[in-house]
């Protein structure tokens, strides 16, 4: 496994993650969890990503409860999550980064992972009705008291995140070191033209999400939506209908033969592109069952297979 800076920090993240999107509480229960950790943790993966709101709090437990059952060392490994959405319904605890929810929110989530900190945590939004100020003073004052390391921001846009490190080194706190927002090769405008001067002017790293678009660079939606895929599981049909938008299934049909001249597949190859672009930090892979970590992970030998010449054909299908 390689590693590398989570953008100007210095904290040294996989470039190979493994997030409970979806997964936890939904297709995973505590044991197979820990089965998928064990697995990405045994292929050198330090980071694991997570969402207070994951499973309304669920995928939290399991995790927590899968670390504790693996034992790992506690300086060994990065955990994150999230906080936004929120869950109950008061007008103080849900789609709000006011410093109320906050601090109540990384307290609940310590709870339930079992944690004295975490390493990163994200606001999972912005809030247009709460100051920026507020937040980041919010963010900083988690960090000073212990409860985190580091803290980010996930789907923001470029003017957003820009605000609040100018904000923060207007008042000498802790900025956001990192972005989490979504990449692969049907969604890149954001990653690579809206943030870019963030990489340079304030170091912003990137965990980025959804590197098979939803299991569509996976190759296995080409025929319909198997019964045991995350777009099948009740409440996510909204998934369905995105992952079977025909004009992206006969790009995925046309960059089939592209992965197999690499001799991978194409889940592995599309990972591999994310993990080509150099201002991304670390791609958060997800998987239901330990055979799929490891495949994911085969990712890595992909990389120098990529070579300008193969990246261009696979811009000619998708479009750069």
């Amino acid at each position: 496994m390689n590693y590398r800076r989570l953008g100007r920090s210095g904290l040294q993240v996989s470039e190979l993650s493994f997030g409970s999107w979806v997964t936890y509480g939904n297709q995973l229960d505590e044991g197979l969890a820990r089965e998928c950790m064990a697995a990405a943790h045994d292929a050198g993966v330090n980071f694991f990503d997570n969402a207070e709101v994951y499973a309304k709090g669920r995928s939290e437990s399991i995790m927590g409860d899968a670390l504790r059952k693996l034992g790992w060392r506690r300086s060994s490994y990065i955990v994150s999550t999230k906080f936004f959405w929120g869950l109950y319904d008061g007008p103080n605890e849900k789609n709000t980064l006011n410093r109320k929810y906050l601090m109540q929110a990384i307290d609940g989530s310590l709870a339930r992972l079992g944690l004295d900190y975490v390493d990163i945590a994200f606001c999972h939004r912005p809030d247009p009705e709460t100051p920026v100020e507020e937040t980041v003073w919010a963010m900083h004052d988690m960090i000073a008291a212990g409860k985190v390391l580091y803290w980010g921001t996930s789907e923001w846009s470029a003017a957003e995140i820009a605000m609040a490190c100018e904000m923060a080194e207007r008042h000498h706190l802790h900025a956001p070191v990192t972005e989490q927002p979504q990449y692969n090769l049907f969604h890149r405008e954001r990653v690579e033209r809206e943030y870019a001067r963030l990489y340079e002017d304030f170091g912003i790293g990137t965990t980025t999400w959804s590197p098979l678009a939803s299991g569509l660079l996976s190759g296995k939606y080409r025929d319909g939506v198997p019964p045991d895929s995350r777009a099948a599981i009740s409440g996510f049909e909204w998934l369905a209908e995105r992952i079977l938008e025909p004009t992206k299934l006969a790009k995925v049909q046309l960059l089939v033969p592209i992965a197999h001249d690499l001799g991978c597949t194409l889940a592995q190859m599309s990972i591999a592109w994310c993990l080509a672009n150099p201002h991304v930090s670390t791609v958060i892979t997800g998987a239901s069952r330990p055979s799929q970590v490891v495949e994911n992970m085969k990712a890595q030998d992909v990389v120098p297979k990529l070579t300008p010449e193969v990246m261009a054909r696979i811009d000619a299908v998708v479009g750069s």
